[in-house]
């Protein structure tokens, strides 16, 4: 019973000396106690600080490696524009940088470009789309858990792993059914770099897809609407600002890929569309241009980051368009 009473008064003290109701002195041994309940938010602040700083930190590398590439592709664009005209870069029609009589027709390249990355697209659009359409509507919990992290695994593939699928196993393949192909062509490159890039579209597009309310799709089917009505009028349009979002992402990744194009479309600089013959994309180019034997600080050299910042202008207008799309419609779901 007295340790009872005992436990009881200094159970009340420590209460007492928490809430401030005691008129105890602060070296009394249950104030002492009670500031064993006391948090150290002395330390907590210092570490947040020090956690702050660090995070800002890693922040501002990435802010300043950036700055830094693009002020070098500004001073090297802008050295090789002191002796080429602009008006040259953009009239010209052919690129032969390397010649003795070289020309700067910027629109060889860009035209290469965008056929394969148009080729790309009409691959990896569709099926991306219609891959995450069955993974968020169609299928069960079980293949979804598998089955996504194995399409994603495809993403890991190493481009140059592409690149000579295209150049070793696809263009024989085509060349069996359609005449005129030749070793190195644009088809073939653009038909690997899409299958490349169909995990991202896939990938993105599902979580658009997948993170449309539940209620919406209960909804629609309380007024009669079937599955593929549902799918069609009010989960994608639900989610038309992640999965444009994905599309555009999936444009700037094809344009800026390197190795498929550069092993399966050859590197030989062409004006036109034909997707039957060899081309050589902007990033084709600058491969050549950093592997050879180009001197440092030649028109050649500097050529490369004239090419090197039309890429990234075209790259650059492709993300404040996808930034722009992603907020001007998106949907907010309380």
């Amino acid at each position: 019973m007295a340790s009872f009473r005992l436990f009881r008064l200094y159970y009340c003290g420590v209460l007492c000396s928490f809430y401030g109701l005691s008129g105890m002195t602060s070296d009394s041994p249950n104030a002492q106690a009670a500031g064993l309940w006391q948090p150290n938010r002395q330390l907590n602040k210092r570490v947040e600080a020090i956690v702050k700083v660090l995070f800002g930190g890693f922040a501002l590398i990435s802010v300043v490696t950036t700055l830094g590439i693009v002020l070098t592709l500004i001073f090297e664009t802008f050295e090789f524009f002191r002796e080429v005209p602009l008006w040259r870069f953009l009239s010209d029609r052919q690129w032969t940088p390397l010649f003795s009589n070289a020309q700067y027709g910027i629109w060889v390249l860009v035209s290469a470009t965008l056929l394969t990355t148009g080729i790309a697209i009409l691959v990896a659009l569709p099926l991306g789309l219609l891959a995450a359409v069955y993974l968020s509507e169609y299928a069960n919990p079980k293949v979804r858990k598998w089955l996504k992290p194995a399409l994603e695994i495809l993403a890991g593939v190493p481009s140059v792993v592409f690149g000579y699928f295209a150049l070793l196993t696809v263009t024989p393949f085509l060349r069996s059914f359609i005449p005129g192909l030749q070793g190195f062509n644009a088809l073939s490159a653009g038909l690997i770099l899409g299958v490349s890039i169909i995990p991202l579209v896939a990938s993105l597009s599902e979580d658009a897809l997948y993170s449309v309310p539940d209620s919406l799709r209960q909804g629609s089917y309380a007024i009669g609407a079937t599955k593929r009505e549902t799918i069609t009028s009010v989960v994608i349009p639900a989610a038309l600002s992640g999965i444009v979002a994905s599309f555009i992402l999936a444009v700037s990744r094809a344009i800026g890929e390197t190795m498929i194009v550069s092993l399966a479309a050859g590197q030989n600089p062409t004006l036109g569309f034909n997707p039957l013959v060899p081309v050589m994309t902007m990033t084709a180019f600058i491969v050549q241009v950093s592997l050879g034997d180009t001197p440092a600080g030649s028109l050649a050299y500097k050529s490369i980051f004239a090419v090197g910042m039309t890429l990234f202008l075209m790259t650059l207008v492709l993300n404040i368009i996808s930034f722009w799309v992603v907020r001007r419609f998106r949907e907010k779901y309380e």
